[in-house]
């Protein structure tokens, strides 16, 4: 008898993981993986960002597409340029975490035609580079701020998404909308190859709260996440405690990775510092 009721209540305990969107009971955050971006560590676009990423002990880092185009392409349209950062990732026992296409910050997706170009550019280099993810930012003259800037991107995003859906790659939308404005384009966008990059300092600045929004989105609509605030992380306004809480809850699985400054001037230095920050928190999360 008492064997069984122990199996009845470790059965309630998965169904109620499953319902919070978690995919097993265990460990939290154990399906977190903890990256870095090329661009955080002043090598934006640079092969050598693998092994730096590597050696800080990161376990992803995500790439920069290039804003400059070479002869009419993206820079890392470049196969032999591709071999090289497959290499470098086997090499360093690391994963390559995503792509950004960052050249969205001169040619906005929002009213430039060069935009839905790059976009299709950039679904076969990140199949090729096995990253998965495509972040597409929308910042500064490029973010959405009205509804019709929103339904035409959502719109172009549709025509682009079988593309993505057969190379099985993820366009992620990083941007200063709220949870519900992210949601109401990826509706419009009518694909799961379209989902939302959530940044936590980007949604603090605008007033939003990002514990309830990482919870009400779910692991559905978000497939990465930046971490960061300003300064070292956990000396900021952000509860980085609540925000792991957040992504517990929602079982989220993948990477979420430091977008951080360097406040003391060392990359090295103050990269180790976020990183041990963040895995001691998931660590104290982990052991109760």
């Amino acid at each position: 008898m008492e064997s069984s009721r122990r199996q009845f209540l470790a059965t309630m305990g998965a169904l109620a993981w499953a319902n919070r969107g978690g995919s097993a009971p265990g460990k939290p955050l154990a399906g977190l993986r903890i990256g870095v971006t090329d661009w955080n560590l002043r090598m934006a676009g640079r092969v050598e960002a693998v092994e730096l990423a590597a050696r800080l002990g990161f376990e992803g880092v995500e790439v920069s597409l290039g804003r400059k185009p070479i002869e009419g392409k993206l820079p890392l349209d470049d196969a032999a340029l591709q071999d090289r950062y497959l290499a470098e990732a086997r090499a360093h026992k690391i994963a390559l975490a995503g792509t950004c296409l960052d050249i969205l910050h001169v040619n906005y997706l929002k009213n430039d035609p060069l935009g839905q170009k790059w976009v299709a550019a950039g679904i076969p280099i990140t199949q090729r580079l096995q990253a998965r993810v495509m972040l597409l930012p929308f910042f500064g003259k490029g973010a959405l701020e009205t509804q019709q800037e929103m339904d035409y991107v959502a719109d172009v995003l549709r025509e682009l998404a079988p593309e993505a859906e057969k190379a099985g790659v993820i366009l992620a939308l990083e941007n200063t909308c709220s949870a519900r404005e992210n949601a109401r384009m990826l509706e419009r966008a009518r694909s799961r190859a379209v989902r939302v990059y959530y940044d936590v300092g980007n949604s603090t600045n605008r007033g939003f709260d990002i514990y309830e929004e990482i919870r009400w989105l779910g692991r559905e609509r978000i497939c990465q996440i930046h971490l960061k605030d300003k300064g070292y992380l956990g000396e900021g306004s952000i509860d980085f405690v609540a925000v792991l809480r957040a992504i517990a809850d929602i079982g989220f699985e993948g990477f979420a990775n430091l977008e951080t400054s360097s406040p003391s001037g060392s990359v090295e230095e103050d990269m180790r510092r976020n990183l041990a920050y963040i895995r001691g928190l998931i660590r104290q999360m982990q052991q109760g």
